[in-house]
């Protein structure tokens, strides 16, 4: 199942600009607040408290950020590739520079884990991965996120 279900184009960021993980979630957690209505502090607040769980970063050079937050109406997504990679303390030591971001309803569920589950195999596609480092621009990172996974 394609993931445009859960990115809107403009939820896309072609060459997201930052230094460290902190900065990051900074960026994404603003980004998502003018498209979800909520507040940055609020969904800032959320992200870094998973990450103290441990890093949302699964491996070569991805990291999917995520939270359940009150009041909102449906899963939601954003995806950046970043300008640069940077360390994103993730287990097999590779920097990060692919981020899909995945806020869900307090009342999601199942369906977000659901949700992270589709993230995680279709960035595990090394040729998903490929096509997503190669994109230089929104439209065609989009149209990527919204192919069918490949059936292995």
């Amino acid at each position: 199942m394609p993931l445009n279900d859960l990115v809107a184009p403009q939820a896309v960021i072609p060459a997201l600009k930052v230094n460290n993980k902190k900065q990051a979630l900074q960026e994404l957690a603003e980004r998502a607040a003018e498209l979800t209505g909520r507040t940055e502090r609020e969904i800032l607040e959320v992200l870094m408290q998973r990450e103290r769980l441990g890093s949302t970063a699964i491996g070569n050079g991805i990291a999917i950020p995520h939270g359940k937050l009150p009041r909102l109406d449906k899963l939601f997504g954003l995806f950046a590739r970043l300008d640069r990679p940077i360390d994103f303390e993730a287990l097999d030591g590779q920097p990060v520079d692919l981020v899909f971001l995945l806020l869900a309803p307090e009342s999601a569920g199942a369906d977000h884990l659901k949700a992270l589950a589709r993230i995680a195999r279709m960035l595990r596609e090394p040729e998903i991965t490929r096509m997503l480092r190669d994109s230089q621009d929104r439209e065609a990172l989009y149209a990527v996120l919204a192919m069918p996974p490949p059936v292995s």
